[in-house]
């Protein structure tokens, strides 16, 4: 069984960054571009591309799906990631598209609206990665110097060697596929392509350089902190920052779409270490004042009030994958937003 659904066309883009691969719908008028995020590729877009009239694009970032497995300099925040969109679209001679991104590519597309502003035309943010990254208050001040329990070794150790083995099962908790269902989606989804969704995930390159990255030692609970190269230190408050938007002269309008049942992007996510410490799975935690969870909406909230043109959007019966648990509703939002 293929892996791509009628309709949609896959092709190689080649850059002087990045070969990359790409996912095609044709359509009319200004095209949509979406932007996978984290343990993921182009491949969970395809159900929101066909129910689009529009010309739109998915793009494999690098490590994921089967766009080359370059190394992550996680000092540069998401921007390696940006960076490779910005090279692909024109490499493609998109000149301005509409953008969408979900998780980690939510902070991809505001990144890549900072640095190539005339490449957006608005932007969709779905379940977004918060500006200021794991491990910081709702200022973006981090909680310690080193970005202590984020980056790399924030990880559970089996789910990334099930991964790394193209584990399809669901036998254990931390397989890719018990995880999509506990974690992508809410209680009760299903739909014909799950197995579509587990082979995304598969397609994931472990690794130092892309997921989950490298660490460090610390002094700080709970004894390790981000270190500077791969998926999730781009993501730490070390690296990442993306509020800048804050202060660019042309502000495109901006859609923060999220689901009520996130438990992987929220105020106290289950995929925050301190979060986990709070609850007590993560023994020694020092408490509210030293290591809260990271606010995550509260944050991102925050920094859109700053920004201006936003709206936010709650999908009450969705998870962290609204576009894909209620499809719909998910394009009849993004088609009043990009009108």
């Amino acid at each position: 069984m293929t892996n791509i659904f009628e309709g949609i066309e896959q092709r190689r883009v080649a850059t002087d960054r990045i070969s990359a691969n790409v996912l095609h719908r044709r359509g009319a008028g200004v095209p949509v571009v979406f932007i996978h995020g984290n343990v993921s590729s182009s491949l969970f877009f395809q159900p929101a591309m066909l129910g689009l009239e529009r010309e739109s694009y998915a793009i494999d970032l690098r490590g994921f799906g089967e766009s080359e497995a370059l190394a992550v300099d996680a000092s540069r925040g998401l921007r390696d990631f940006a960076d490779d969109v910005a090279a692909v679209m024109d490499a493609l001679g998109i000149a301005t598209a509409h953008l969408v991104g979900w998780s980690m590519g939510g902070g991809v597309i505001a990144q890549l609206l900072i640095d190539r502003p005339e490449l957006v035309a608005s932007l969709t943010l779905i379940a977004t990665v918060p500006p200021f990254g794991f491990g910081t208050r709702v200022d973006g001040t981090l909680m310690t110097d080193d970005g202590a329990g984020t980056g790399g070794l924030g990880v559970n150790q089996e789910f990334v060697q099930l991964l790394a083995a193209g584990e399809t099962g669901d036998e254990s908790q931390a397989s890719p596929r018990a995880v999509f269902r506990s974690s992508y989606v809410a209680p009760g989804f299903g739909d014909d392509h799950e197995d579509v969704w587990v082979q995304a995930m598969l397609s994931t390159k472990t690794g130092d350089g892309n997921y989950p990255g490298n660490g460090v030692t610390s002094e700080h609970w709970p004894g390790f902190a981000a270190g500077d190269s791969g998926v999730l230190n781009a993501m730490s408050g070390k690296h990442l920052d993306w509020s800048a938007i804050t202060a660019l002269e042309r502000k495109p309008p901006v859609l923060w779409l999220r689901g009520a049942h996130d438990v992987i992007v929220g105020d106290e996510s289950l995929f925050d270490f301190n979060t986990l410490g709070k609850l007590g799975v993560v023994p020694d935690w020092p408490g509210d004042e030293v290591a809260p969870p990271t606010p995550m909406l509260a944050q991102t909230r925050s920094v859109l009030e700053r920004y201006g043109p936003y709206e936010e959007v709650v999908f009450e019966n969705a998870g962290h994958s609204p576009h894909l648990e209620q499809r719909e509703r998910f394009l009849e939002v993004l088609e009043r937003h990009i009108r």
